[in-house]
């Protein structure tokens, strides 16, 4: 199939690429001409493991081109993705939709015959509906079926999720819309993943709802952590023992500084205001938000305490940036509050991270830069895993104690044992476990 992929960010340029890596002829379209020259180059504007590799292969096999001609992509394409950012909007929290209806738009102007339009954007409910209107007053002529296909990607596994799904949800009112979807995804037929067709508002939904649930699950044990430091209990083996339950599982039961990224804190927010426009709030995500917002800057406080209650005038070595491991992707990240508290305390800030400072750098003011580890952690009064990059998960701790002036670390993330780490002289500090300093 001839598919156009309208936004060539994330979402856009992952789904592109996986989909022309299935066989179909993928044009990827963006209005930056800095972005498309890169892409043509081979320069990705995002880290995700993987990606350059199955760009640069579909590229040579001519499935898998990039342009700033929507126009022409549109006119030759059957299936038309509109995957351009939604942002939190500025003042009230809802999701900012100018960008998915200047693609309908643009898109309206340019169909050629019967074309389906998909919603991959991260929308809320009834945006499709917008979407048609928007297409139908544009052109009255253009023979389109709208549809929702969300995606459910993981920042660092993107490809893997998107060629081995959990599911692939497609909302739909059009019916002529049912067989191209269904042929767009036919390759992952012999994987069996499930293919769930339901209207398009449902559709909308999924995608909200689960992101939702998510966050309340990371938020939940985020809690639970707290009341394991006061009643002496270790949250690691609280989260095996309910994950173990196969009605709750292990995944995002893992006790830290809190959620960040591009999709969770914008859609739990979105989410809550949509739910409060329609008089039906949804206390547990508006509270799940709140939570959240406190726990990146109380963790904070875990340095404060680990160094006595006060860091002015202390050097402060942070290790992890991102919100995740194997992103560089720095909206929404725990480190940003986490390092803003600290230089509001009087600390002098220090930080690496494998690939996410290209990102901060202009996010994080009077912040020093490291090129690794232990040239951060030289003079410093304490070292914060912030992110659980596998590169810190076998630290020299010898090494560290002589570099170090004081040897502290607050690991925010438990990927160490208070035992290995007092072995080297280390006072030590973790989330939710008991006999932890901090």
């Amino acid at each position: 199939m001839k598919i156009a992929m309208i936004g060539s960010g994330y979402v856009g340029l992952v789904s592109g690429a996986c989909l022309a890596d299935f066989g179909h002829e993928v044009t990827c379209v963006d209005k930056s001409a800095a972005r498309i020259a890169a892409l043509e180059r081979g320069e990705m504007p995002i880290y995700e493991p993987g990606l350059a590799d199955i760009v640069a292969s579909n590229a040579r096999a001519g499935r898998l081109s990039f342009t700033l001609d929507l126009a022409g992509a549109v006119a030759a394409a059957d299936v038309v993705f509109i995957a351009v950012g939604t942002p939190s909007r500025r003042g009230d929290g809802h999701a900012d939709l100018s960008y998915v209806h200047g693609a309908a738009r643009e898109i309206a102007a340019a169909v050629d015959g019967f074309t389906v339009v998909v919603t991959k954007s991260t929308v809320p409910v009834g945006t499709g509906d917008e979407v048609e209107r928007t297409i139908r007053e544009t052109n009255p002529l253009a023979d389109v079926a709208v549809v929702s296909n969300p995606e459910f990607l993981r920042e660092g596994a993107a490809i893997a999720d998107f060629k081995r799904p959990d599911r692939i949800v497609i909302g739909l009112e059009d019916e002529r819309a049912r067989e191209p979807m269904a042929e767009v995804y036919r390759p992952l037929f012999l994987n069996q993943s499930p293919l769930l067709f339901t209207s398009r508002r449902t559709s909308e939904l999924i995608k909200y709802a689960a992101n939702a649930f998510l966050a309340t699950k990371i938020t939940f044990i985020n809690e639970i952590a707290d009341l394991c430091e006061k009643v002496g209990a270790n949250v690691q083996e609280v989260a095996r023992g309910m994950g173990l339950d196969n009605r709750i599982g292990t995944k995002f039961l893992n006790a830290g500084p809190g959620f960040g990224g591009s999709c969770f804190p914008k859609d739990t927010v979105a989410l809550a205001k949509t739910a409060q426009d329609h008089g039906a709030p949804l206390r547990l995500v508006e509270t799940t938000v709140a939570v959240n917002e406190q726990r990146k800057r109380a963790m904070a406080r875990k340095v404060f305490q680990a160094l006595g209650g006060e860091v002015r005038g202390r050097t402060i070595a942070i290790l992890g940036l991102t919100f995740k491991p194997n992103t560089d992707d720095m909206r929404e990240a725990p480190s940003l509050a986490i390092i803003q508290a600290l230089k509001d305390g009087g600390a002098r800030v220090r930080a690496y991270d494998p690939e996410g400072m290209e990102q901060a750098r202009p996010l994080l003011e009077d912040v020093t830069f490291g090129a690794g580890p232990y040239d951060i952690a030289e003079g410093a009064d304490a070292l914060v895993i912030v992110t659980e990059w596998d590169a810190f998960r076998a630290l020299d701790f010898a090494r560290l104690r002589r570099l170090m002036t004081t040897p502290v670390l607050i690991d925010l993330r438990n990927v160490y044992r208070r035992e290995e780490i007092a072995r080297h002289g280390f006072r030590y500090a973790s989330v939710g476990r008991p006999g932890e300093d901090g």
